[in-house]
């Protein structure tokens, strides 16, 4: 009953044996693949990401809070953003929200109103104008971000946006301050590169803080 969800197990030791090198084979090609596009979307990116954590401990130092959101994964990745910009291993806490985090605030939104506004919404019920709004997509075209990205504009936010592919419409818009651009047409590489570079974005703007405090201080 199981042959044709898991054919290898009826195979013989060879056919096993075979499978698991194609297995391990494709495991590691991947692997590869999404390690080279880490290290060139974080070199190619090095300017902009520096202009963004710049720009964002203007906002911090000024009061402001980042409130990150993003769609399936990538709400994962915005939630882990908030958590590492919060309860961050060393460095200063940050002040950080994920507008995907309250399932009674998206519900009521996504059945009173539209899905396309959730973030929207909570960006003007919630956001002052030394906020920081970062919203992820993999497309780069997703309809809530992009509602969000506008509003964001429209409040005086600071906009950070991470695509995939060519930006999509986030880097055609003209909402988003900051558009950080992972070139790849797959959707895991994609988001296993953003996370990186939301990490590296953390390391800079601890940096930056940091260099700031010596400058002040």
């Amino acid at each position: 009953m199981t042959d044709f969800l898991y054919p290898f197990l009826e195979r013989d030791e060879r056919g096993t044996d075979a499978l698991l090198d194609d297995l391990a084979a494709s495991a590691k090609a991947k692997a590869a693949a999404s390690d080279a596009l880490r290290v060139d979307t974080l070199a190619a990116l090095a300017p902009e990401l520096d202009a963004a954590a710049a720009a964002m401990v203007d906002r911090f130092e000024a009061g402001g809070r980042l409130l990150a959101f993003g769609n399936g994964g990538s709400a994962t990745d915005a939630a882990a953003l908030v958590a590492l910009l919060t309860r961050p291993p060393s460095g200063r806490a940050l002040p950080a929200l994920s507008l995907a985090a309250d399932p009674a605030v998206l519900t009521a939104l996504a059945n009173d109103v539209g899905f396309e506004v959730v973030f929207a919404r909570q960006l003007v019920a919630a956001a002052g104008p030394r906020d920081i709004a970062l919203g992820l997509s993999t497309s780069g075209s997703s309809t809530n971000l992009l509602r969000a990205f506008a509003e964001a504009a429209r409040l005086g936010l600071l906009t950070v946006g991470l695509a995939g592919y060519d930006g999509g419409t986030m880097a055609a818009s003209g909402t988003i301050d900051h558009c950080l651009v992972v070139r790849s047409d797959s959707v895991h590489r994609i988001q296993e590169a953003q996370r990186a570079v939301l990490f590296d974005l953390w390391e800079r703007t601890q940096r930056a803080l940091l260099a700031r405090s010596h400058r002040d201080g």
